[in-house]
């Protein structure tokens, strides 16, 4: 863990202690000064002065990273210096003020409560935004609530290039110079309704509004917004076979270890066991009862077992707090937070952590079009490993991501890293399709199920699992590898790089994985 990474998780444990304190004697928390009322002011921490409840107040010093004061849930947060990126980003309630300046992406796609900036703001402020105000007493960057689609941003200077673009609702009030705005973006004059309302928010800050001012909000014939194509698999392993290798067929009294163990990043812990290969995906399995279904770790949305593991989105990132540290680990969706660099997802990251046990698992996922990209960060970041959708837009073969993701796994080291591999497909798997995920170098297999009858399934699939490891005459997982795959055509084995069934030798065009 980074010296900034491992600062960042204290600051934030030690802030919930503190604030539960503050709360039950009704005071504020001050962060940034020592006993003696010396300062102390905090440098660069990520991901800090999240999740605040309602009714906190916090007062900090310093200059804080990315995501400082974001995902407020009610509480008055105050930063008396200057904030990275994605200062307040996904604010659902209370107040934040910053006395300096702030980058890009504040109030991130923000849903409500009040965001004040006393300096000025980088690109992208207010950008998604669903809700809530932002008040910025300097000048504001590029693409101003880009995307927004309700709430107020109002900037007593001047603002960059393309505001509002893209905006389907709410407004941008500017009181210095503006440019032309972005595509589907009318601009105006301000009424005096508009001034008398917009009074309440700059009265307190001695800041007034005249009929210079101006209004941004979207034209009645805006189009719409894009409409992202669906990403889906069109075949999946169908054209794939297993195959023995030189073992004999094991008899019916052998013992099998068809059992996965997932283990966390440099922590003492036992980890989490998975009787069949397959992260279970469905909204919730709080319900499951019987011996199978107890012991299957599943990836849900809401309510997670113990054994579960909790996908965060943007939809669910301010509910997930409550639930963090009930869970075996979490999955940050990085399909739903596009746009984000390097220092932002780590935030992120940070914020859930903090909250998290310290032998809980942090996995990242991805689509398979972008797999270096998703490894890349599971290595810089020090997580435990990361799960890759094999469907693209447009539709995708489940052969074709094989070589992908063996050969970014092999290039970004993921191996020697002791990093996790998971294969996630749209559909229900067999114990085949279990088998050739985990032969062809990944360790589970994401994929949901629909089936009511959960417990039934789960037996079912696990007597056929243990019935072809006895077929290939392996005893344990472990054991399978690419030489028990053969691709059963010629255009199979060309994108998969696996042997022609009947063929020695793998097609010239591939290099061989091991």
């Amino acid at each position: 863990m980074r010296e900034i990474t491992a600062k960042s998780v204290k600051l934030n444990r030690d802030l919930d202690r503190y604030v539960e304190k503050g709360l039950e004697e009704d005071r504020p928390v001050k962060i940034g000064w020592g006993k003696a009322g010396d300062e102390r002011p905090k440098e660069g921490e990520i991901g800090v002065i999240t999740y605040l409840p309602e009714g906190a107040r916090v007062l900090c010093l310093g200059t804080l990273g990315e995501l400082a004061g974001g995902i407020n849930l009610g509480g008055a947060f105050t930063l008396r210096g200057s904030a990275s990126s994605m200062l307040g980003a996904y604010h659902v309630a209370g107040r934040t003020l910053v006395e300096k300046d702030a980058g890009d992406k504040v109030g991130l796609r923000m849903r409500g409560g009040e965001i004040t900036i006393q300096g000025s703001i980088g690109n992208e402020g207010g950008a998604g935004m669903t809700g809530g105000t932002i008040v910025v007493q300097g000048h504001a960057g590029s693409r101003l609530g880009a995307g927004m689609s309700e709430g107020v941003i109002l900037v007593m200077g001047s603002v960059g290039t393309e505001p509002g673009i893209g905006m389907s609702g709410g407004r941008i009030i500017v009181s210095g110079s503006c440019p032309p705005p972005g595509q589907g973006v009318i601009m105006r004059s301000i009424d005096d309704g508009e001034i008398s309302e917009f009074s309440r928010l700059l009265g307190p800050l001695d800041l007034s509004l005249n009929q210079d001012a101006l209004i941004l909000e979207p034209a009645n014939n805006l189009a719409g917004p894009d409409v992202a194509p669906e990403s889906f698999v069109t075949e999946g392993f169908e054209r794939i076979t297993l195959t023995p290798s030189n073992e004999d067929r094991l008899s019916n009294h052998v013992p099998l270890d068809h059992y996965t163990l997932i283990l966390p990043t440099g922590a003492d812990s036992e980890g989490v066991l998975f009787p069949i290969p397959w992260l279970v995906q469905c909204e919730t399995a709080s319900g499951w009862k019987g011996g199978m279904s107890d012991k299957q770790p599943a990836l849900v949305r809401s309510a997670p077992r113990a054994t579960d593991f909790l996908l965060v989105g943007g939809e669910n990132l301010a509910d997930s707090i409550s639930v963090v540290g009930k869970c075996a680990g979490i999955v940050l969706d990085l399909c739903d937070f596009p746009g984000l660099n390097d220092a932002e997802i780590e935030a992120l990251i940070v914020s859930m952590h903090s909250r998290m046990f310290e032998d809980s698992l942090i996995l990242l996922r991805g689509h398979v079009d972008r797999v270096e990209h998703l490894f890349r960060l599971v290595v810089e970041l020090d997580l435990d490993g990361a799960i890759v959708d094999g469907a693209s837009p447009g539709g995708a073969r489940l052969a074709s991501a094989l070589p992908k993701i063996g050969l970014a796994s092999r290039a970004m080291g993921l191996t020697e890293y002791g990093k996790y591999v998971v294969m996630e497909f749209d559909d229900v798997p067999s114990a085949e399709d279990l088998l050739i995920a985990i032969a062809a170098g990944c360790h589970l297999v994401v994929a949901p199920l629909l089936d009511k009858d959960v417990e039934g399934y789960l037996t079912s699939i696990g007597s056929d699992l243990k019935g072809w490891m006895r077929e290939l005459g392996i005893d344990g997982l472990e054991r399978i590898g690419r030489r028990n795959l053969r691709a059963v055509d010629y255009d199979t084995a060309a994108i998969s790089g696996l042997r022609l069934a009947g063929y020695d030798r793998p097609l010239p065009m591939w290099l061989e994985l091991r």
